[in-house]
């Protein structure tokens, strides 16, 4: 299967394992290849600062740190730019949101799967509450009815 998304010359990717012959290459367009290697650098950041997170109270503050070599890891993937960005230095800037969107969901996804996250129920009227006792949602709630 072949793939071609953006120019009609676009850079060849080849899987770097047997692909059985459902994949022979992957044509990726140097603007997506950059944005999903900014991605990736986001999940990987935002994963290992949810673990940190969970167990130090300054977990978080790897992943904001790691986003200071951002540009390192595009440049070894990618090894080009796109047109749109100048030089390496503009790698930080370019990506700053993709990355920051896939670090914070991906760092409170692995935080939360890391503490054991459970939902507290402060109302019989709430929804979660409703859910939980129609047994249309799996998720246990502690009841915990105040006032």
């Amino acid at each position: 299967m072949r793939v071609l998304m953006g120019d009609d010359s676009p850079k060849v990717f080849k899987a770097p394992f047997k692909t059985y012959g459902w994949v022979e290459e992957v044509k990726l367009a140097i603007e997506h290849k950059f944005s999903l290697t900014v991605y990736t650098w986001g999940l990987i950041t935002g994963i290992i600062s949810g673990v940190l997170a969970a167990r130090f109270s300054w977990g978080w503050v790897v992943g904001l740190l790691m986003y200071l070599i951002m540009d390192k890891f595009v440049m070894w993937v990618v090894k080009e730019l796109p047109p749109d960005v100048p030089d390496e230095r503009a790698i930080l800037k370019k990506g700053f949101w993709g990355w920051a969107m896939f670090w914070l969901y991906f760092t409170m996804l692995a935080y939360s799967v890391m503490i054991h996250f459970q939902p507290v129920c402060y109302s019989n009227q709430s929804l979660l509450y409703q859910m939980m006792h129609t047994g249309n949602t799996s998720v246990q709630c502690v009841v915990n009815f105040t006032g």
